[in-house]
């Protein structure tokens, strides 16, 4: 008799066989005496589609509507049915006596196991293995402390709600207003809240109404000064530097000019920053997004890889910013492990190096765990080397929050000086600097590195002359458009959309989709039509804005969803009935149905151009021999007129000797400017750090060429 073990994919199956010794391989899964490891392939079990309760669904009809089955039902999906039925089998093998559900430690890794489960009618007992890191020593540690299966029901329980709930709105809705308005229109749970807040914004920006404004600057000799009053609205004072009428600003600098001014009031103040939150996923993908232009979906594969590939990082699919109390004794050797590497190794020395680590609440909370802790680098040894450019930046952000946060606070002074001069105030601002603290291990651009403000050593009453006084022009911006990051802070704060403060405060635990799902919602929006990217924006198409405009208020608004989510979460936390809640999702798509009906049909979507069966690759940027298109296949980039003799081509393996990966990044980037500044490598002979130039050879054959190598100071 055997246990049976399943994981979420293959290559989990095969680090886990490793650690248990299973090395005999069948059709389907790995063995020894004592365990079979098997796999899923992601989901292999999916909910049924409508017209397999009833035929008469098949046409999408509105006197068929609502669909709300009395049960729903799975079924195993098509493309994947062979391993499916492999498991099938082995779950009822008289040879398995009991099963260890190994898929991802989190709400969908519950239901992938748990949907293959009753599919297959298996009633056997099964253990839960709960890891947040795929090292071989977190395997064997987890298969040590397995916990019963029973534990997790309130988890699976969620998920279902989640997974049916998104079925029951999702089919209805989209049925109803299709139908309705005679155009393909898809609706989603999360996905239509989310399209609302990005129309919001860009209705904001296409009402804004550019207008001037006047400053005013007068000049001290010895520093300089910008004009400001104060207002007082109720019991607040601000300080207005706008002048909205240009004679007024003109008045102002004739009249300082040449005048004698006196200082009026000196301010300094010592402040202190303490070191950032550690990295849940929503906070990763807002860095990645600002500080390379990934979108969130890149962000979460390229994690999903160093923590199941590389095993370097633990779970990434989470959204707490804490660590447990157990895991205190560990984070000293993490940091031992990063001290190995030249890139780390002066930041990692001073954490390894301190008496006592600086444990606060703010990096050890029980309490604000989730199902994971904060992401953070494993105790393996990191091999920097071996990580292509984007493993590189994403890793490298990881392992410099987690030794940040042991670091002191960043300590600055800053300086105010008000400054009067025929009646008229002017302020001068300045920072200097005490303790850069954790801002140490902060990589800056060119663009962020500035020398501080530091003002001359003025007390009140001294007088200097007004030197100039000059007016500058400047005029009102409108808000900007969503980026990614700006929208993943949105989908995540869903409560600052809702006016009514109990229901603010009740949100702020919940927000539209959870950290592992906002990447793919952002995806959907895209891939239907909603909306597209134009640069680092995230655009509302004509499509995405009418949709808006027909749905009712409850389909868009994100305190439904953010509801709906924080009842997804009692849940799982045994706090709500299931019936409870999805009773409330069916009472809701009743009503989602007769509003489709009740709204006049006076917007009129576009005619759509049919797609293609197959969709077409993506372009990656213009040949430099031909001005064909760059495309990707699995070995390399190349030029779409290949067929007419274009034999430009960039192979993935070009810099493996230097231990960089080409990626579609690498290519898009070198492709726009010819060549690719600063980029870190490893010397073939040497194995030591550099940086370097690398650009395309002139014959435009698609050779990378290295120059310009600088070795990485240690």
């Amino acid at each position: 008799m055997r246990k049976l073990v399943i994981a979420e994919k293959p290559s989990v199956a095969r680090d886990i066989a490793k650690v248990l010794k299973c090395s005999k391989k069948g059709n389907g899964y790995l063995y020894n005496d004592e365990y079979i490891i098997s796999w899923a392939v992601g989901h292999l079990v999916t909910l049924c589609e409508p017209e397999e309760y009833d035929e008469k669904y098949k046409k999408w009809r509105m006197d068929t509507l609502p669909i709300i089955p009395e049960h729903i039902k799975i079924k195993a999906i098509k493309n994947t049915i062979d391993q499916y039925k492999i498991l099938e089998k082995m779950l009822k093998s008289d040879d398995i006596e009991s099963l260890i559900c190994a898929t991802d430690s989190g709400r969908e890794g519950e239901l992938i196991f748990r949907y293959i489960y009753e599919l297959a009618g298996c009633k056997k007992p099964f253990k839960r293995l709960w890891i947040s890191s795929m090292t071989a020593q977190a395997i064997k540690e987890g298969f040590e402390k397995l916990k019963d299966g029973s534990e997790y029901d309130n988890l699976y329980y969620s998920a279902k709600c989640r997974s049916e709930a998104d079925w029951l709105v999702g089919i209805n809705a989209s049925r109803a207003f299709t139908i309705k308005y005679n155009t393909l229109l898809s609706i989603g749970r999360v996905q239509t809240p989310t399209l609302a807040i990005i129309v919001a914004r860009q209705k904001e920006i296409d009402s804004f109404v550019v207008s001037e404004y006047w400053e005013v600057q007068a000049d001290f000799g010895e520093y300089k000064g910008q004009w400001f009053e104060i207002k007082t609205e109720g019991d607040k004072k601000t300080e207005e530097t706008k002048i909205p009428d240009k004679a007024r600003a003109n008045e102002i600098a004739k009249k300082v000019k040449g005048k004698t001014a006196r200082v009026k009031s000196v301010e300094c103040e010592e402040k202190k920053n303490p070191p950032p939150l550690l990295y849940d996923l929503t906070e990763l993908q807002r860095d990645c997004n600002k500080k390379f232009g990934f979108s969130a979906q890149q962000t979460l594969s390229i994690v999903q890889d160093l923590y199941e590939k590389r095993k370097m990082v633990t779970y990434p699919r989470t959204d707490s910013r804490y660590l447990s109390d157990d895991m205190i004794p560990k984070l000293k050797v993490i940091a031992g492990k990063l001290m190995g590497t030249e890139v780390y190794n002066k930041y990692a020395k001073y954490v390894v190096d301190l008496p006592k680590l600086p444990i606060t609440k703010r990096i050890v909370d029980n309490s604000k765990l989730s199902d994971h802790h904060a992401i953070i680098p494993t105790e393996v040894n990191p091999r920097i080397n071996a990580l292509s450019d984007g493993e590189f930046k994403v890793y490298d952000l990881i392992a410099r929050r987690f030794l940040q946060v042991f670091y002191p606070y960043y300590v600055y002074n800053t300086t105010k000086i008000v400054t009067e001069c025929e009646s008229e105030l002017f302020v001068t601002r300045g920072t200097t600097v005490v303790d850069k603290g954790w801002t140490e291990l902060n990589v800056k651009s060119e663009k962020e590195k500035k020398t501080d403000d530091v003002l001359p050593d003025v007390k009140a009453d001294d007088e200097f002359e007004t030197k100039n006084a000059k007016v500058s022009v400047k005029k009102t911006k409108p808000p900007q458009a969503y980026n990614e990051a700006g929208l993943l802070s949105a989908m995540e704060n869903a409560g600052r959309f809702v006016e009514d403060e109990d229901l603010k405060e009740q949100l702020k635990e919940s927000g539209l989709g959870t950290p592992a799902t906002r990447a793919a919602i952002i995806e959907r929006l895209i891939k239907v039509g909603y909306i597209t990217r134009k640069g680092k924006s995230l655009i509302p198409t004509e499509k995405g804005m009418k949709l808006i405009e027909i749905v009712p208020v409850e389909l868009k608004s994100p305190e439904t969803t953010g509801k709906w989510e924080k009842g997804l979460t009692s849940i799982a936390r045994g706090k709500m009935d299931t019936e409870k809640f999805m009773g409330s999702i069916k009472r809701y798509v009743n009503y989602i149905v007769d509003a489709s009906q009740r709204g006049g049909c006076k917007v009129i979507f576009a005619a759509e151009k049919p797609r293609s069966k197959r969709a077409r690759a993506a372009i990656l940027g213009t040949c430099p021999n031909c001005k064909g298109h760059i495309l990707e296949n699995s070995k390399g980039y190349f030029c779409s007129n290949w067929k007419q003799g274009c034999k430009f081509t960039i192979w993935k393996n070009a810099l493996e000797n230097y231990g960089v990966a080409i990626d579609s990044e690498f290519v898009k980037n070198i492709l726009e400017t010819g060549k690719i500044e600063n980029l870190r490598v490893h010397m073939p002979d040497t194995q030591k750090e550099c940086t370097c130039t690398a650009s395309l050879s002139k014959d435009n054959r698609g050779r990378i060429e290295i120059s310009n190598i600088v070795k990485v100071s240690e």
